[in-house]
């Protein structure tokens, strides 16, 4: 009928077709919506294990040699607000976070949200780039366990013949059993079920915890009677300068990306419109907590200078007489790579799951055990690669790559926000076996408007010509003067059509601003009257879109778009635009050699998405209707989405 739009059917062939396969959007899974018993994730996280999920994802070994590098190098004893900094920019990614995984709570994390928000092509791409995060993170955790796991046991060759990390002449590859190991332990853990693994994941994150809080307290001691010699510098609180501090902030930011695990297991959250925000919001609060607390105690104790930038706290404790704290501290990074493990192989399944079930990947990846409610086949696919790359690549090289991932879906989810705001879906696709009752209830809706009755027999019934005029032809100017000033007062008056498209406008162009802006200031090898020109067009697109956005409305539709009654995002336009141009800035920094390498993986995306996803996603015969028809449709149809 009318209404209806199928968006591959027409011109698939041509270049505009295939360009419509990008922009085609999915349905916020919906009591409508509800998936086949075989594909249902188990609901059994609350608020305590969500906790374990984000603190143990995101407190790596990093910090133990984080605080060291950035304190000699960025920030002196203004470590501590470095910290706090990237904390408060990581917090504006986690609002954004909390308001789409409490309003469409399904596996995917930003890999769905894109899906629903943006299009298939963007989402195909953000979740491509979060499968090579996934697994480049897990290899690279895992092969960092070993070293330390030695130094428990007294040095680098200390652990078994069968643990220990052995070259391999003929290939020229130094390969890491323990890695390997450790990689499939985690993996069966994750198999046996959701609950079981992350109360492991707890277990170990507390472990690192209470390492960390040694750390605070024993620190804070030594620190007290020893007068915080850190402290009293002639070079003073900023040795760098404020632009130092903030270079710090930046190089700290990569600390904090481990809470989107968390959104990653919305599906599997028994109350995910409240708990999902307290899980996100409570991991990112005490993380940012421990951060700065041990970094205030670490650069108190040792001048910054004189950090060894391999084992700073070791050596801080060290050099007061305490190298017994070393095993403890050891301890602590061993937990933490350990739980970090457990948080990147977590989500990538449930990628995986998510990309499949939308025809994007092939079912295999897909099924879920009906046992366990995991999927089993997508864990065990994403523990053998990552465990064959640990064994036989040192990936270090490539850890860069693992922010790229990250930092596409926060500024993915950010723009999404904005878009679920001002200019939120307002077609929802159907299956083409429901065309019948689609029909039918287009019909209806059609005559309603036309003024007819659908449910009055049409030969009994009496409609008014609406080609003659109801009085003649004795104020035909008078009507024509009120059409006249009807119009006009329409052509000044912002429509909701008119609403609709200037808020897209002004959403695209403030990502066109915010790259230019932070591209030319970032590259200082441009000529400078293209650097200037660049960065004042970006400042004035970003400025000109946050004052747009800030005086238009925002969508009426937003207050019912997927699941109703949770987090919302404050702030909103300021707060997204402002987390947008962050992460466009990080990614921008991250280097010409790692986005060289990501460059690679995303064209081998494009491939695969040309020659399979586009043909088998389940949106192919899809048939869009308006979003006010949906009820009257299921309700035609008696029957629910599979």
């Amino acid at each position: 009928m009318g209404v209806l739009v199928d968006s591959q059917k027409e011109g698939f062939g041509s270049s505009w077709g295939g360009l419509k396969s990008l922009v085609r959007r999915k349905q916020v899974d919906s009591a409508h919506s509800k998936r086949s018993g075989h594909h249902q994730l188990a609901k059994e996280l609350t608020v305590p294990h969500l906790i374990a999920i984000g603190v143990g994802s995101t407190i790596g070994a990093g910090v133990y040699i984080l605080v060291g590098t950035v304190a000699r190098e960025h920030s002196g004893p203004a470590l501590a607000i470095s910290f706090l900094i990237a904390g408060i920019a990581a917090a504006l990614s986690a609002f954004c976070y909390a308001e789409l995984a409490s309003r469409c709570p399904s596996a995917g994390s930003a890999y769905h949200y894109s899906y629903i928000c943006v299009g298939e092509g963007v989402a195909w791409l953000i979740g491509w780039a979060l499968i090579l995060e996934y697994t480049i993170g897990g290899a690279a955790v895992a092969r960092g366990i070993s070293p330390n796991l030695a130094l428990l046991f007294g040095g680098e060759d200390s652990l078994p013949i069968f643990l220990s990390r052995q070259y391999i002449p003929g290939l020229d590859v130094v390969v890491d059993p323990c890695a390997a190991i450790l990689v499939f332990i985690v993996t069966g853990l994750l198999c046996v079920g959701i609950k079981e693994s992350t109360f492991a994941q707890g277990i170990v994150t507390t472990a690192n915890v209470c390492a960390m809080i040694f750390v605070i307290v024993a620190g804070g001691y030594l620190g007290y009677n020893t007068g915080w010699a850190g402290y009293k510098l002639p070079t003073g609180y900023f040795p760098f300068g404020v632009d130092g501090m903030l270079a710090g902030s930046a190089t700290v930011f990569f600390a904090y990306i481990g809470f989107d695990s968390v959104a990653s297991t919305a599906e599997e959250v028994k109350n995910p419109q409240r708990d999902l925000p307290l899980g996100i919001a409570t991991a990112l609060s005490i993380c940012c907590g421990l951060y700065m607390l041990v970094s205030i105690v670490i650069v108190g104790l040792v001048p910054y200078y004189a950090m060894d930038p391999d084992t700073p706290i070791s050596s801080a404790f060290a050099s007061h007489g305490m190298q017994w704290a070393a095993y403890i501290i050891t301890i602590g990074a061993v937990t933490a790579l350990c739980s970090t493990l457990m948080g990147s192989l977590l989500p990538q399944p449930r990628i995986l799951l998510a990309m499949a079930r939308d025809g994007l990947l092939p079912s295999f990846f897909s099924e879920v055990n009906k046992s366990s409610q995991v999927p089993i086949k997508s864990t065990l696919a994403t523990g053998l690669v990552a465990a064959t790359l640990s064994f036989f690549m040192d990936v270090s090289q490539l850890a860069g790559m693992v922010s790229v991932g990250t930092l596409l879906a926060f500024t993915m989810v950010a723009i999404s926000v904005l878009i679920l705001r001002y200019v939120p879906p307002d077609e929802v696709p159907f299956p083409s076996s429901l065309q019948e009752s689609i029909d039918s209830v287009t019909l209806r809706y059609s005559q309603r408007i036309s003024g007819k009755n659908p449910e009055t027999n049409p030969e009994t019934s009496t409609f008014v010509d609406s080609s003659q005029p109801l009085l003649g032809n004795k104020n035909v100017a008078v009507d024509c003067l009120v059409i006249e000033k009807q119009e006009a007062q329409a052509y000044w008056t912002l429509t909701e059509q008119n609403r609709r498209k200037i808020a897209g406008w002004t959403i695209m162009l403030l990502c066109v601003g915010a790259f230019g802006l932070t591209f030319a200031a970032s590259n200082v090898w441009i000529p400078s009257l293209i650097r200037l020109t660049c960065c004042g067009v970006g400042g004035v697109l970003l400025l000109s879109g946050l004052i747009v956005l800030t005086c238009i409305d925002q969508d009426d539709a937003r207050h019912n778009f997927g699941h109703t009654g949770g987090f919302i995002c404050p702030f909103v336009p300021l707060l997204p635009i402002v987390c947008i141009l962050i992460n466009v800035y990080l990614l921008i920094n991250l280097g010409a050699a790692t986005w060289a390498r990501v460059s690679v993986w995303l064209l081998i995306g494009v491939v695969v998405y040309v020659f399979y996803g586009r043909s088998h996603s389940s949106l192919l015969d899809a048939v869009y209707v308006p979003a006010a028809h949906v009820d009257e449709i299921y309700r035609s149809s008696g029957d629910s989405l599979a």
